[in-house]
């Protein structure tokens, strides 16, 4: 065996967060919760954040992590639609948990209405997401440039900024599938090839994480019915299901991926 064949990672090795820092907005999301939970049992410390009306639930979920060795779980508020929260986001996260390793870009603000009603304002306002993550990502890149050492910027998307819905599938169920969420999603995987590129002599990765059918238990079961019927696995995905991926993109085992659209969608897209 050759020398740089004896100092080959194992498998444990290469998924081990152990020591480093997670930053996580929207936090509080319903798939989102799992991933935080994932980063910090595979050793992680999480700073989890959220819109200040969701503080309370935040602190809550920190509380239940799992907290491996010496780390430690904290919160802070922040709301991509106030510029001036997101330099405080990171500032904030840095001071409680001394750097940021990973960044999961999972938080948005919902717009309320499809095609048929959707207002100019709104719709622009649905975009502003895209701002949003981006400003925090070049947050966080601009950290990591001066603390040394690189990072992992996961942002997160959707099947739907790849694919069309099927309109059949949201008859007569509001706010399921609405033409500035693709919008958004589109945009957010193109900014992560883009940023991709950029940062990589930064020694940063950047890479999308995109789930396929993930309805919540409070979704119309008319619409999961629907959703069903047209996946290959003929079920929904459920949050667990994404949590070897989120840890697979924050850890050495992706070291060399970046600008990729890693997608978890049940064999949605196979067809």
């Amino acid at each position: 065996m050759s020398n740089t064949e004896s100092k080959e990672s194992t498998i444990k090795e290469l998924l081990d967060l152990s020591g480093k820092v997670a930053l996580v907005t929207g936090c509080t999301g319903y798939l989102v919760q799992s991933m935080c939970r994932a980063l910090a049992e595979a050793g992680a410390s999480v700073v989890l954040a959220d819109i200040p009306k969701m503080m309370e639930r935040a602190q809550e979920l920190a509380n239940s992590l799992p907290a491996a060795g010496k780390a430690k779980h904290h919160c802070v508020e922040l709301d991509y639609m106030d510029y001036e929260s997101i330099d405080k986001c990171v500032s904030d996260a840095v001071k409680m948990a001394g750097r940021i390793d990973i960044l999961v870009n999972a938080g948005y603000e919902r717009v309320t209405s499809d095609w048929t009603d959707v207002t100019g304002e709104q719709f622009t306002r649905q975009l502003t997401n895209a701002t949003g993550c981006f400003l925090l990502a070049r947050r966080v890149r601009d950290h990591v440039i001066e603390r040394g050492g690189g990072a992992s910027i996961i942002n997160i998307g959707s099947m739907y900024g790849i694919v069309a819905s099927y309109p059949d599938a949201y008859v007569d169920v509001p706010m399921a599938s609405p033409v500035a969420y693709h919008a958004l999603k589109g945009g957010i995987l193109s900014m992560t090839r883009h940023l991709a590129i950029y940062w990589a002599d930064d020694g940063i990765r950047v890479n999308c994480l995109s789930p396929g059918p993930f309805p919540a238990p409070t979704v119309d079961p008319r619409m999961i019915e629907r959703l069903s019927s047209k996946s290959p696995m003929k079920r929904m995905g459920k949050p667990y299901e994404l949590k070897g991926a989120i840890v697979f993109l924050a850890s050495e085992a992706s070291s060399y991926m970046t600008g990729q659209n890693l997608i978890v969608d049940g064999g949605w897209m196979a067809w």
